[in-house]
């Protein structure tokens, strides 16, 4: 249980939907209630702060955002738009709501992952410039495990960001 309440995979949700899909969305549904609880206090000012040279929470946010539209196109067996190669390229690029970025994407990737079907899990995608081959199931999983360890990275760096601010009041 984190904050008291017991997380999206232990609530008994989505029954309906299939198990591996109902894990990458209890993921995201984690990671926007993490990212809520941890970067949603923070001011501009904090969410763009790198604390001991650690990435910020705005970045995090916006890598999150922009990473999981690429993820899900590549799932969805398409390549990349050239706006979503330069969204690549701005990620460092410190943007006026990155939390709403971030929330919009999740938003729109849940919706996506929800189109896909269990019969397409075994189905050849491809990944990046290279075209790296892997299967929609390994790429869903994929989605899961990339989001959850940036929600943790933006988790310790508010944690950071935090204790920082406090020791400077103090």
């Amino acid at each position: 249980m984190a904050n008291g309440q017991v997380e999206p995979w232990l609530r008994g949700t989505h029954r309906e939907i299939d198990p591996v899909i109902r894990a990458v969305l209890h993921a995201l549904v984690l990671a926007s209630e993490d990212v809520a609880r941890w970067c949603g206090p923070l001011d501009t000012e904090a969410r763009e702060r790198k604390p001991l040279g650690l990435p910020s929470c705005g970045f995090q946010m916006r890598h999150l955002a922009r990473s999981l539209d690429r993820l899900m196109t590549y799932a969805e067996g398409a390549p990349l738009s050239e706006a979503q190669v330069q969204a690549l390229r701005d990620e460092t690029l410190a943007t006026d709501d990155p939390l709403q970025e971030f929330v919009a994407a999740i938003q729109t990737a849940k919706e996506r992952l929800l189109c896909f079907q269990p019969q397409q899990f075994g189905d050849p995608r491809f990944v990046g410039r290279s075209m790296l081959p892997v299967t929609l199931a390994g790429l869903l999983v994929h989605i899961a495990d990339h989001t959850q360890r940036h929600v943790g990275q933006a988790i310790t760096t508010a944690k950071v960001v935090l204790a920082l601010r406090e020791a400077e009041a103090g």
